[in-house]
């Protein structure tokens, strides 16, 4: 299994309830298709460089885990379809 990084930009509007809903729905993703979360890292409500879905703020939430290569493909399709996420990028991390 490798290790892979996610980087997800979710929506300001969103609650502290929504935000927790959306981090747990993730991690189940990668629990449920064999993969294993070693870290999660919050760093809160920050400006964006330029206005994305005419939004100036995002709240960033990074996930570290290790997974099979085809966890990533379904995960990132489950996030593209989440309401409350509008950016993300998934990076695999050197070994």
């Amino acid at each position: 299994m490798a290790s892979y990084e996610t980087l997800l930009l979710l929506s300001p509007e969103l609650g502290e309830e929504g935000r927790k809903e959306i981090v747990e729905k993730v991690s189940g993703i990668i629990a449920n298709q064999g993969g294993e979360l070693t870290e999660t890292d919050e760093w809160g409500m920050r400006p964006l460089a330029y206005p994305v879905q005419k939004q100036s703020r995002g709240y960033y939430v990074r996930l570290v885990f290790n997974a099979p290569g085809a966890l990533i493909a379904e995960m990132e399709r489950i996030i593209r379809i989440t309401d409350g996420i509008f950016k993300f990028i998934t990076v695999k991390q050197a070994a």
